[in-house]
């Protein structure tokens, strides 16, 4: 014989264990605001513009092969500056104490399709030292690639530059408790039913019919309510009648 279940059902399941849905979904938020708050240390982030662009000996004149070709090594240029050719003196001239590995890490190149500028961003939990990273790298870059290329085709855009109040890229609390109460309430729905379904106490005549496989022909009222009635019945008489 097929079970099913319906919508009704679901909805009095829910409602009957509703106090343990609300005590794991805010349990979920509050764990994830300490960590958010006090145990995740803040990222920064501070980014610098490039440009790739061929200085010209003669002004107002552009050529279409000129760009092409500077948009081309916009590539090239994102693979090189992240290069230890290039970290190397970023951090000995910043006196860094992380590797190598650990530095390229930190930072992301970006550019858009067909342009001739991309940006350099670096990440690190001192604003401060992401900004001065940032810079470096711009500076050494725009020195050692033309030694390494040959060519004078590199200009810094614009500087990195610490905003008054800067706030984190990550973490973001309110985010991460909105994504915790989300979890929080899938996980304590997903257990209601299954304590649910593992609960097999009999609870009404229709389990009765389910486990002996018999039809209920009565109900017995439960015996202590009756008791209870009618002992407040006779003394309600005892007291009229004394009165």
């Amino acid at each position: 014989m097929e079970e099913t279940i319906s919508l009704k059902e679901l909805f009095l399941v829910l409602r009957k264990r509703i106090f343990m849905i609300i005590i794991i979904t805010f349990s979920a938020a509050l764990v994830s605001s300490i960590f958010s708050f006090y145990f995740i240390t803040p990222t920064f982030e501070s980014s610098t513009q490039i440009l790739v662009n061929q200085k010209k000996k003669e002004a107002n004149i552009v050529q279409y092969n000129e760009v092409q070709t500077n948009v081309q090594l916009v590539n090239t240029y994102s693979v090189i500056i992240k290069s230890p050719a290039i970290l190397e003196k970023v951090k000995n001239e910043l006196q860094l104490d992380t590797s190598i590995g650990a530095l390229n890490g930190k930072i992301t190149v970006a550019s858009e399709k067909d342009s001739q500028v991309f940006s350099v961003t670096v990440q690190d939990t001192d604003p401060k030292q992401a900004t001065a990273i940032a810079n470096k790298i711009a500076e050494v870059f725009q020195q050692e690639i033309m030694n390494i290329m040959s060519v004078d085709n590199v200009t810094i855009l614009s500087k990195a530059d610490v905003a008054e109040g800067q706030a984190p890229i990550k973490p973001k609390p309110l985010l991460n408790v909105a994504i915790a109460m989300v979890v929080g309430m899938m996980v304590s729905v997903g257990l209601v039913f299954l304590v649910e379904y593992l609960d097999n106490t009999v609870k009404t005549e229709q389990d009765v019919e389910q486990i002996i496989g018999l039809p209920v022909l009565g109900i017995i009222t439960h015996m202590e309510e009756i008791k209870q009635d009618i002992t407040t019945t006779v003394v309600k008489r005892g007291q009229n009648l004394g009165a």
